[in-house]
């Protein structure tokens, strides 16, 4: 594993099952930190009019999900210290084979090319904080099967994968840092724009 990948830390699981809440407390932290392609994607592409949207062009929506998660490894690059990201690049892939979709020979290279630390925290389902909203209209079935897709394919990638507690989100951020605090310190670092 690269110094630059041991800096990137994915944090991935189904809708609803808390990642966000973690990682804006580790912004909180002080951590540098990727925001959800999906949800932001969803946001633009209505406020536009457009239709790269999940239930329009799901494979239009997956190639800017990949075009976010590039530059968001990009950005990560520039900054100092440990940047916790909310979901990766096989996010992509597990989407679109959770929609049945091919999985285009560029975006298995991005996957392999484009890495990140090795441990990838997996937030479980969790039905008692589950819910929708505008951008989150999966039912808690479709994201107990997302979760499942996330960790067949990061496991498919190599990835070393830790289940987070269903605990409070203090509890959540002290566990992510302990498991992280083995080799090499883990440094805070300034917010991403």
């Amino acid at each position: 594993m690269s110094e630059d990948a041991r800096r990137l830390v994915v944090v991935t699981g189904g809708p609803g099952s808390g990642k966000s809440t973690l990682i804006d407390a580790l912004a909180r932290e002080g951590y540098a930190h990727s925001v959800e392609a999906g949800r932001a994607i969803i946001q633009d592409q209505t406020a536009i009019g457009g239709p790269a949207l999940p239930w329009i062009d799901p494979s239009a929506f997956a190639e800017l999900m990949l075009c976010w998660e590039l530059r968001s490894l990009r950005l990560a690059r520039e900054q100092a210290g440990t940047v916790f990201f909310d979901r990766g690049i096989p996010d992509v892939i597990g989407y679109l084979r959770l929609m049945k979709r091919p999985v285009p020979a560029h975006l298995e290279t991005a996957a392999r090319r484009f890495r990140y630390h090795r441990t990838v925290f997996v937030a479980p389902p969790w039905p008692e904080i589950f819910g929708t909203d505008t951008e989150r209209r999966q039912t808690l079935a479709e994201a107990v099967a997302t979760h499942d897709a996330m960790v067949e394919t990061y496991g498919g990638l190599g990835y070393e994968l830790v289940t987070l507690p269903k605990a409070p989100v203090a509890e959540r951020l002290r566990f992510v840092l302990e498991q992280l605090g083995g080799p090499g310190p883990i440094t805070p670092a300034p917010l991403t724009p």
